[in-house]
């Protein structure tokens, strides 16, 4: 009877789990669906399903970074950039970058790597905000500078140092920076036509829309103004993805019970490596005693810890040093502008504090200022002809509600703050750089330095 029950239980949880794999499947994008079978034969490090595994992978990250995917990519180029997009996002396990790049073997850290996308970049909420159909004019609103801040100082941080023999040549760069300034310029241009258009269309259909708040017509409800029949195509799209948000509710509703099989898949991982370590101890025939663990993961989980607090006093050592650097470095700075002081006129340094102090001032200004509730996302383009000074306007697209529209006017006005913000770092920055060429020319005996 006891052993009825356990089967009963084992073939309901069999069941609950197949209906999670597959409404995590069926909220995938369709392009990029797997079959459950395929995550299921990953649990077990089959190789017939790793090399749909880095195909899916490629689907989904390609989606995410908005990039042309298409098949005819051969699957040593997918594999790495599958490989960059996870230790972009910070992906740590060594396994992974040490698969075969024929995609032969490896399904299982390959599922790893997927429900480590799913849990800490939102894969599922990324890949259905950026595939929903847009039945609305809509344009991306970003205000958030610290944010982008924070990216650029962690991008830098994690930079590589090249050497001497991999820099290039000057002119390459300065080639490099006019193309990418014509490319900025012709966006630009290609924005403002589109941007005018946009204009002629909601003002030409403005009071035909049902919906008072918008009051006009989009570039696709035009279109099946013009065109009926492409309202079927329309339909189906809109199909596809009730499909998908229906598949992703089910999913949220039984996600635990996704990761409660992640957990045994960890387990099982954990035990084979503990069987191979134990096979490797007794092969080199170490005289060391056994220690039985009551908990499988529990080895593993120790020299991770050992090799975290190796990397620990590693890193504080490395810490000292460099602010043993940094000290000797801001001594020599601080006599160097004690000689520069004697030399040069006690006004001339006073008024550049002052500027600098002022520029600092600013800024504090603008950092302290009360925060209003930063734009970030989608927002749907309204056209507003009743408001003097406001003729287009901004509705975020997750709410109908008509207090959170935001003037054009006050985003334009907030992100030309931002820019004089920057344009004065640029300006300071270049100043300095210009002061530390000149100090290095005057280093240079018989060499004339022309200004560009």
């Amino acid at each position: 009877m006891r052993r009825r029950q356990e089967q009963q239980q084992q073939q309901q949880r069999g069941r609950v789990l197949s209906a999670a794999v597959g409404a995590l499947c069926r909220a995938l994008p369709p392009r990029a669906r797997p079959a459950p079978d395929t995550l299921r034969r990953a649990r077990f490090d089959r190789p017939q399903a790793s090399l749909d595994f880095w195909r899916l992978l490629y689907a989904l990250l390609k989606q995410i970074h908005r990039g042309k995917w298409t098949e005819s990519d051969d699957t040593d180029n997918q594999i790495r950039f599958v490989k960059s997009a996870l230790w972009y996002y910070g992906y740590g396990r060594p396994e992974l970058y040490q698969l075969p790049s024929d995609g032969s073997a490896g399904s299982r850290e390959l599922l790893l790597a997927f429900s480590w996308l799913l849990h800490r970049i939102s894969l599922l909420e990324q890949l259905l905000a950026r595939n929903r159909v847009k039945t609305g004019d809509e344009t991306s609103v970003c205000t958030c500078e610290d944010d982008l801040l924070n990216s650029q100082k962690s991008t830098t941080e994690i930079a590589p140092e090249y050497e001497l023999e991999d820099r290039v040549d000057v002119r390459y760069l300065q080639w490099l920076n006019g193309r990418l300034r014509f490319q900025w310029q012709s966006l630009h241009a290609q924005h403002q036509e589109q941007c005018k258009l946009l204009h002629k269309i909601h003002l030409f259909t403005s009071g035909s829309h049902m919906d008072q708040i918008l009051g006009h017509f989009s570039v696709t409800e035009t279109d099946l103004v013009r065109q009926p029949e492409n309202y079927k195509q329309l339909l189906q799209l809109l199909e596809s993805e009730t499909m998908q948000l229906e598949a992703f509710l089910e999913w949220k509703q039984l996600e635990p019970v996704y990761w409660q099989w992640m957990e045994t898949v960890l387990d099982n991982m954990a035990e084979e490596g503990n069987m191979c370590e134990s096979q490797d101890a007794h092969e080199e025939k170490s005289g060391l005693p056994k220690v039985t663990s009551s908990c499988p993961w529990a080895d593993s989980l120790t020299g991770q810890i050992d090799r975290l607090s190796r990397d620990l006093m590693t890193l504080r050592d490395q810490l000292q040093k460099l602010v043993t650097q940094r000290k000797a470095a801001w001594c020599e700075k601080v006599k160097t502008r004690e000689e520069e002081l004697q030399k040069e006129g006690f006004s001339a340094t006073a008024r550049k504090i002052q500027e600098s102090v002022e520029l600092k001032l600013l800024d504090l200004t603008y950092l302290c200022a009360p925060k209003k509730n930063k734009m970030h996302g989608s927002c749907r383009l309204v056209f507003r002809s009743k408001h003097p000074g406001s003729k287009m306007g901004f509705h975020r697209s997750l709410s109908k509600e008509p207090v959170s529209a935001v003037s054009a006017t006050e985003v334009i006005r907030e992100l030309q703050m931002r820019e004089a913000s920057l344009e004065r770092e640029l300006k300071q920055l270049q100043e300095e750089c210009r002061q530390r060429l000149d100090e290095i020319a005057e280093g240079l005996d018989g060499v004339i330095c022309v200004s560009p």
